[in-house]
């Protein structure tokens, strides 16, 4: 199978690398598209994990595109690619707020797959939702799902409008968590911790309490219950929160990332 991907920037490399490291596709058999930034290409080139096309021409060539764009770029890679892509040519979309209709209105296809990778995608711990058209057939919703999983856990909706949800919890959350971890980490300094000791211990605190949740069957509110001891210190501090209704100003976070995403879709 020829992989075809047209972008060559953070995600678009992302994937490269990942089917590459994972063996589920040979250089010979990936394809990257980069176009108007020789600097870019000259570096794709030296990394040799794929063939490095600067044509669209190429694009016939490979039974599964993957559109990895900045979406303030589709206009102009939408006029450029129209009519290059055959009908039995699975097209797989990995840029953030373009809906399916968009690109089937734009290219004139039916095999379309939108995902939403969010950042740990390039560490191979990402979180990927996506969904179908039902141009899709079972063999190939399964063949894109083994690639997406080579950056990590993958979800399947059936329904494309909770690709906007996933975009606010998974795609956005990552950003959620640094600000918290950030604010503690301002926090210690304050109390007079060194600020590399203070990072020290944000960091492990967050990877232990994340490590310890995998591997039990509590619940968050069951873990909050162990830790905060009655009339103790994390009692004090969860009151505080509560006090503050930081649960409510977290959701609203999280609910304006929604409706932003719901907004960029249309």
């Amino acid at each position: 199978m020829n992989i075809l991907i047209i972008g060559g920037g953070n995600m678009g490399l992302t994937y490269a690398k990942a089917f590459i490291n994972s063996h589920v596709v040979t250089p010979e058999h990936l394809m990257i598209l980069e176009k108007d930034n020789p600097d870019k290409i000259n570096e794709l080139k030296q990394l040799k994990i794929a063939e490095i096309i600067t044509d669209y021409k190429a694009i016939k060539k490979a039974e599964l595109i993957i559109l990895a764009v900045k979406p303030q770029d589709v206009p102009k890679l939408f006029a450029e690619i129209v009519g290059h892509i055959e009908a039995d040519q699975v097209v797989l979309s990995i840029m953030a707020g373009i809906t399916i209709k968009t690109i089937k209105d734009n290219l004139k296809v039916d095999k379309i797959i939108r995902a939403m990778p969010n950042l740990p995608a390039q560490i191979g711990h990402g979180m990927t939702a996506f969904t179908c058209t039902d141009a899709i057939s079972r063999l190939e919703e399964q063949w894109v799902q083994n690639l997406l999983q080579t950056t990590g856990k993958t979800l399947n909706v059936a329904n494309e409008t909770l690709i906007d949800a996933v975009t606010a919890i998974s795609g956005s959350g990552p950003a959620y968590i640094y600000y918290f971890m950030d604010a503690m980490i301002q926090s210690a300094i304050d109390m007079g911790i060194k600020p590399v000791e203070a990072e020290m211990l944000v960091k492990q605190t967050f990877s232990g309490a994340l490590h310890l949740y995998r591997q039990s069957s509590h619940n968050c509110q069951e873990w909050i219950q162990k830790v905060a001891s009655k009339g103790g210190t994390t009692e004090a501090a969860v009151k505080h929160f509560n006090e503050k209704n930081l649960n409510n100003i977290i959701v609203g976070g999280a609910n304006a990332a929604f409706k932003r995403a719901q907004e960029l879709g249309k």
